[in-house]
């Protein structure tokens, strides 16, 4: 395992790159165990066919990834994004290769997970934090099952925002006391966003091929928008919460976070389905999702109604530019540009989503430190004195104001948490965002995610510009779809695409239309061997 960072010194950009450029393998060699080398920032699709026509094998492919995360990762404490690496992985890999008829539909595919979604074994699952480090979840997360049945190689662990950012409200996104600051691979002295910071700076890098981050407002999106990914919020029920270390049972699910919108249905393919321990997924039960791929076709935005939300841009002229060339694209895709049209309860509900996550926080940390195995916190109270006690690794830069306020909340059965929920989700959903698309006649809504990611400032945390479109679809539970527009100044932004509950193909659809038909993703140019 990897040692944890405590040094947040920065290297001088040239001495960085010099050893980053000198611990980099050849990725034209080859090796006499493991044959050709993969190319780099390849496809879902891309490597199976690798796989089918000999190219190069699975074990090859988990070698490549893993000698990029120990090179650009942690050689010089470059990008901080990878905690840990699966040492079952090689054999997982080998294994794969042995047997090429056990395909299943990520065959050899691999994968990085956030650190907050449980892994029994040899990964650690600790949302960042010290405080779990001695201590594990009893099995699997229900996705992981998946992915693991899927034929995915688990890679391993990202790094995050501690406590997936539900710490203080003064925080930096992308650090925890376990692994650090994350860095924007696009440019090291700005952020990642946050809290899938890891798994957005770890696909944008290519560490690995895809990577499941986990949101309950913003914190799949973000890090999207601003490392130049496409990244899916799913609606509410879609995929499972089960092993997942909870903020929000409201709010809470995983998603995709890929180099491209196939990738991204691939993904959700595996994680999407009925899970009978969570409440959520029983739509499913009897109505299992679709094959998301069916949907991605490039006139799928031919006819459709698209309303633009001009209250959620407006906060940066660079971006308002590519947004304006965005809708200009989509107008020649053959949508209908309804412009503007407005959520009638933005801002409305920002109160009670609050009092929300601070009651269901509670509520939901009890229940699930309570039953991990070993040693550590067993309740919120526990891990609150833990870091009190650890002060100097866990709060040098930062306080945990967010878990003392969530401490003093009371039952689930306080009318105050009742009340807040019922009118934060009536306000966000139907109040909100179908309102806003009933009043048109629309099918999706649409606004940049946010703005170019900010310089990483630990001292005063996070600069963010932009971004309130995440709130709307987060506190509704409905899906949210991020895809990279041109960069603003090399530094990537994304468009916005925000539905109505399930409609997650159809938002692929659109995403895919749009990727298509202008490929602005571009990988970070100043890491050695990522140019295209």
């Amino acid at each position: 395992m990897r040692d944890t960072v405590t040094d947040m010194r920065f290297p001088p950009p040239i001495a960085l790159l010099v050893g980053l450029l000198l611990a980099l393998p050849d990725p034209a060699a080859g090796d006499a165990e493991t044959g050709p080398s993969p190319p780099s920032n390849l496809t879902v699709g891309e490597a199976q066919r690798g796989f089918a026509t000999h190219a190069f094998s699975v074990t090859a492919l988990e070698r490549h990834h893993e000698e990029r995360i120990r090179a650009l990762d942690w050689h010089s404490a470059a990008l901080h994004s990878v905690l840990e690496l699966n040492p079952d992985a090689p054999g997982i890999a080998r294994r794969l290769d042995a047997d090429r008829a056990a395909h299943g539909p990520l065959f050899g595919i691999p994968i990085l997970l956030k650190d907050n979604i449980d892994t029994a074994g040899a990964l650690h699952t600790t949302a960042g934090s010290l405080a779990l480090m001695d201590s594990a979840p009893a099995q699997d997360a229900f996705i992981v099952r998946r992915l693991r049945a899927a034929g995915a190689v688990i890679l391993g662990k990202t790094n995050l925002s501690e406590w997936a950012n539900y710490r203080s409200k003064h925080a930096s996104s992308g650090w925890s006391g376990r692994g650090g600051q994350t860095r924007n691979p696009y440019a090291l002295d700005r952020n990642p966003c946050g809290s899938s910071s890891g798994s957005g700076a770890a696909i944008a890098a290519d560490l690995a091929l895809v990577a499941v981050g986990t949101e309950t407002d913003g914190s799949i999106v973000c890090p999207a928008s601003v490392n130049g990914l496409v990244g899916l919020k799913p609606t509410l029920g879609l995929v499972s919460r089960s092993g997942i270390i909870p903020i929000a049972a409201s709010q809470d699910t995983a998603g995709p976070m890929t180099r491209t919108v196939a990738d991204a249905a691939a993904l959700l393919n595996v994680l999407a389905g009925y899970d009978p321990d969570d409440p959520a997924t029983l739509p499913l039960k009897d109505n299992p999702p679709q094959d998301f791929r069916l949907a991605l076709r490039s006139d799928a935005l031919k006819g459709v109604r698209v309303g633009v939300m001009r209250e959620f841009a407006g906060f940066q002229d660079d971006v308002d530019r590519h947004f304006e060339q965005a809708l200009n694209t989509l107008r020649s895709l053959g949508a209908v540009i309804v412009d503007p049209v407005s959520i009638p309860t933005k801002g409305k509900f920002d109160t009670d989503e609050q009092t929300v996550l601070q009651y269901e926080f509670k509520d939901g940390i009890n229940r699930y430190l309570a039953a991990r195995r070993g040693a550590g916190p067993k309740d919120l109270a526990a891990l609150i004195a833990f870091n009190e006690t650890h002060r100097a690794q866990e709060m040098s830069w930062f306080g945990q104001d967010i878990l003392l306020d969530a401490q003093r909340a009371g039952p689930l059965s306080d009318s105050a948490y009742i009340d807040a929920h019922e009118r934060a989700k009536r306000l966000a959903g139907p109040e909100g965002i179908d309102a806003a698309l009933s009043a048109n006649h629309l099918d999706v809504l649409v606004a940049p995610t946010l703005g170019p990611a900010w310089l990483t400032d630990l001292i005063d945390g996070d600069h963010v510009v932009g971004g309130d479109i995440t709130s709307p679809p987060a506190v509704a539970g409905y899906p949210h779809i991020t895809v990279p527009m041109e960069p603003v100044h090399g530094l990537p932004i994304g468009l916005s695409f925000v539905g109505t509950a399930w409609s997650d193909a159809a938002l692929l659809g659109y995403a895919y239309a749009f990727e298509q038909a202008t490929h602005f993703r571009r990988p970070p140019r100043f890491l050695p061997h990522l140019s295209e």
